[in-house]
């Protein structure tokens, strides 16, 4: 039943744009707020979530080497 209410709900907010940023705000608060819970119970390590930032950070080949 719960399921089912939140389809309503979902369906109703979408048909505006307005609605359409709310449910946008929503869907990002409730993943940061899995993500945290997720991060006290994982057993991985500290450096598995930081892929994105190690991405970032890799060292570019210098101008003249090939």
């Amino acid at each position: 039943m719960r399921n089912f209410f939140k389809v309503v709900v979902v369906r109703w907010l979408s048909r505006t744009p307005l609605g359409l940023v709310l449910l946008g705000i929503g869907w990002w608060f409730g993943r940061r707020r899995k993500r945290r819970a997720q991060a006290g119970v994982s057993t991985a390590g500290p450096a598995d979530g930081d892929r994105r930032r190690r991405a970032r950070l890799r060292v570019r080949p210098r101008a003249g080497a090939r």
